[in-house]
């Protein structure tokens, strides 16, 4: 039997000067919960750059490790080194076999990154990966669009509301955050 592991949702969301990324804690092999409280969002490059991903924890984890090398050969610029990592990972014998999406994000943007050479960067300011991810993407589109809560409420709300829905989706939510650019308020 091929049993499938199962995990996930992260999401990104800017309003005003805050850049949250939220990812809930569980991992699922097939119907069993292995995991409670694993998490999936982290920071890269000194704070400056919020990074989650959705899929196999250990090629996640080869991924983030490339992805912050990318980061400082681009001296800190996301895209590009995005672009880099995207072309990497599309080419590379061992890379394109890495069962994981990533989900990036700076100050100004928020990508996505896939072993397909993908970089995507969403029209609106919130993106979300995982097998919750449209659900906290519904809701974090609805919250931003028809009220003024600040990103990490967003965040949080639409993670709980994932969470209510999707049943790779745990209500352990993990948090990571980048505050507003020099001479801004956070919000």
């Amino acid at each position: 039997m091929n049993m499938r592991i199962r995990s996930t949702t992260i999401l990104a969301v800017r309003r005003d000067d805050l850049v949250v990324m939220a990812g809930d804690g569980q991992v699922t092999l097939d119907r069993t919960v292995l995991k409670h409280g694993a998490r999936k969002v982290r920071t890269l490059l000194e704070g400056r750059v919020l990074a989650g991903f959705a899929g196999s924890t250990a090629d996640a984890m080869t991924l983030f490790e490339r992805f912050e090398g990318r980061l400082k050969e681009q001296n800190g610029s996301l895209v590009r080194a995005a672009v880099e990592m995207a072309k990497e990972w599309r080419t590379d014998r061992v890379l394109r076999r890495l069962e994981a999406l990533l989900l990036v994000a700076d100050r100004e943007k928020i990508l996505l990154l896939s072993g397909n050479g993908d970089v995507i960067e969403p029209d609106q300011p919130v993106m979300a990966i995982g097998s919750g991810g449209p659900y906290a993407l519904a809701a974090a589109r609805a919250l931003l669009a028809h009220s003024a809560l600040p990103a990490e409420t967003i965040a949080k709300e639409a993670m709980a509301i994932a969470a209510d829905i999707c049943v790779f989706t745990n209500h352990e939510v993990y948090l990571e955050k980048l505050p507003g650019s020099p001479g801004g308020s956070a919000a």
